[in-house]
């Protein structure tokens, strides 16, 4: 037998195995899908696809072939997310307001091929993906210059679903108004309250009144079905466009680098991951002396980093209060199960709402 039909024959072998484990590697690949698509996670992990870049290409032992195999290994992945696309694609994510609101606009950038469900508020949001009309539901939880958004930390708190993932977008306001408007015909601009404080130093520049919407998109909406004018709306360039509006003037609002964080609220507790180094936690403490300061040392003591802690009242009807508190490292750890033994001590509640891993900022 020649030595091209040795060659012939061993790779007729190999391609044996390697179908078997093919098969075997996309049943692997299904099990993720379903996994993302209960805990609201895109498809594409650019991080973890050059983690496992890094990590396999230490695996091949030849320099010569260690190009072709990153191709391949992409290759691979590309075929991977495909299949995954057509098992998830039937995933729908809520968000809040009209198509073209940021949560819309954030929503279609991080979940491909989903249907995109708008709710005029974010309780209806949050309680549609709870009720189980849609899979999993993107809100906003703070921006960068207006602070937080307090009545979804309250949802998050009294409710039943958990983070699976945060995300940095930035946000651009516009001045949105009808063909014809300019800067002095307008008098009074509509947005979510949100939107409106990341723009108050623009609005009190330029005199104008200010109407509370109950989402950007939604002003943007109440504005084109008029012809006022004088009124305008502050949103996205995208939702102006949608709706036939002129940007009057964009970027308007304060901070250059204006972040909205989003996160994604599913009804299934995602599963600690090694690559997970965030998380968020809620609790409530006991009415006695030194309790907060006991929690607060109690996530120190075990190496946590404490980002931010924020207070709340319980709507109970009564002065009490909990605590939304973000912290940085690995929280399915000896040392998290530490820490939360001691918070355990001065602590009536601890609710772990969920962990993640922090990502770039969307753009």
């Amino acid at each position: 037998m020649s030595d091209l039909q040795n060659a012939r024959n061993e790779i007729n072998e190999i391609d044996k195995q390697l179908a078997l484990l093919f098969e075997k590697r996309m049943q692997a690949v299904a099990l993720v899908a379903e996994y993302k698509k209960a805990n609201g996670m895109p498809i594409f992990d650019q991080k973890r696809e050059n983690e496992l870049i890094k990590r396999n290409s230490e695996l091949i032992k030849s320099p010569e072939l260690l190009e072709q195999y990153v191709l391949w290994l992409k290759a691979t992945m590309d075929i991977s997310k495909s299949y995954q696309k057509t098992l998830v694609e039937s995933r729908r994510i809520g968000f809040n307001g009209q198509k073209g609101a940021f949560a819309h606009i954030t929503a279609k950038k991080l979940f491909d091929d989903c249907e995109y469900i708008p709710y005029p508020d974010f309780k209806t949001a949050f309680r549609a993906c709870e009720k189980g009309e849609v899979d999993s539901v993107l809100l906003p939880i703070e921006n960068s210059y207006n602070g937080d958004v307090g009545g979804v930390l309250d949802l998050a708190f009294a409710g039943s679903l958990h983070v699976s993932a945060v995300y940095d977008a930035v946000i651009v306001q516009n001045l949105l108004a009808k063909k014809g408007a300019t800067l002095e015909s307008i008098k009074k601009v509509i947005s979510h309250p949100q939107a409106l404080g990341q723009c108050d130093e623009f609005i009190k520049a330029h005199g104008y009144q200010k109407e509370q919407s109950a989402s950007t998109s939604q002003a943007v909406k109440e504005v084109a079905e008029s012809d006022d004018l004088t009124i305008a709306a502050i949103g996205s360039r995208e939702a102006g466009e949608m709706f036939g509006l002129t940007a009057v003037e964009v970027h308007i609002n304060e901070a250059y680098d204006n972040t909205t964080r989003f996160a994604v609220f599913s009804r299934a507790k995602k599963e600690d991951t090694l690559f997970d180094d965030r998380f968020i936690m809620l609790f409530t403490v006991k009415n006695e002396p030194g309790s907060l300061a006991r929690a607060v040392s109690a996530i120190g003591e075990n190496g946590f980093n404490l980002l931010s802690l924020k207070s709340r009242p319980v709507r109970d009807g009564g002065f009490h209060y909990y605590f939304f508190a973000e912290g940085e490292g690995r929280i399915d750890s000896f040392e998290g199960r530490s820490m939360l033994t001691k918070l355990e001590q001065s602590c009536v509640s601890i609710k772990i709402l969920g962990s993640y891993k922090q990502t770039e900022v969307i753009r």
